[in-house]
């Protein structure tokens, strides 16, 4: 009896376990498709589906802030997404630099909104700002490498492709490589999970990955690609870390839980984010 009750609870131990991977895999099917697919179909395209995933970020990172519910945060919200897609617009080349000024007239919004309330909180007011740095700046950029593609004849969208297919390179076999071979912590504090060995196999991948990309695209040379490689997986790294830093701040494990699986949008985009203004910065000195 007792060996049967055993059976029984393997069973569902191995059913449960199989359930969550197929879930885990769905999701992330579905993530690649909608991602890869708004890159290769068009600007306009990418620039609605990534307003979404702004709006989206945003909301988790205002909960891990402990950003005022209610009116407040909607007024915040939609300030966010006026400022991304102000920037994504100038991105695609449908706005002018110049509209860039705007931004001056939406971010007092976020000042005024606290003077119609009880109680100032200026410290959110620093949170609210740092968030739009965090998650809605760098959202916005990733348009303008359609910009790139209107200011050098290059067609672009072929860049911000491998800046995703690096990454996720890099986090798979930094993840795999860790898990087996992990040893030397790299900021245990931060994240205990996060070995040098991974670092190291995870970039020995990249560089592999852009080297492919080279074969391919060759605006940019082999050199080019391999130096691209190692700015996204350094600024990667930094990226995973500091979203990190902020969940053990607010004290949980993922930032959402929209992908199941997965966990939230900055889980799934915390790398991508840091690494896309100096990815721009290195290509906009090279081509």
């Amino acid at each position: 009896m007792i060996h049967s009750n055993f059976i029984d609870l393997h069973l569902i131990k191995l059913v449960l376990q199989v359930k969550e991977i197929l879930i885990r895999t769905a999701s992330g099917i579905v993530f690649l498709i909608i991602v890869l697919g708004s890159i290769l179909l068009h600007p306009m395209a990418f620039l609605v589906v990534f307003g979404g995933f702004t709006l989206l970020g945003m909301k988790e990172y205002f909960n891990l802030t402990d950003v005022s519910s209610g009116h407040l945060r909607y007024v915040y919200a939609l300030v966010g997404l006026l400022l991304y897609f102000l920037l994504g617009l100038i991105g695609t080349g449908a706005l002018e630099v110049v509209h860039s000024l705007w931004v001056v007239l939406l971010l007092p919004i976020v000042v005024i909104a606290q003077l119609f309330t009880q109680k100032q909180n200026w410290t959110e007011i620093s949170s609210v700002l740092s968030g739009y740095i965090y998650v809605v700046v760098p959202f916005a950029l990733m348009n303008w490498f359609d910009f790139l593609s209107n200011s050098t004849g290059i067609f672009a969208n072929y860049l911000l492709f491998s800046l995703f297919i690096i990454v996720w390179c890099y986090d798979i076999f930094a993840y795999l490589t860790g898990s087996f071979f992990g040893k030397h912590k790299m900021f245990e504090r931060v994240s205990p999970k996060k070995t040098w060995e991974g670092f190291a196999g995870g970039l020995v991948f990249a560089l592999l990955a852009a080297y492919v990309f080279s074969l391919f695209f060759d605006q940019l040379n082999v050199l080019q690609w391999l130096v691209l490689a190692l700015i996204i997986v350094v600024t990667a790294t930094l990226g995973d870390l500091s979203e990190s830093m902020l969940k053990r701040f607010a004290g949980v494990k993922d930032s959402g839980s929209i992908m199941p699986g997965h966990g939230g949008i900055l889980d799934r985009f915390d790398a991508v984010l840091f690494a896309t203004p100096f990815v721009l910065i290195y290509l906009d000195i090279i081509i």
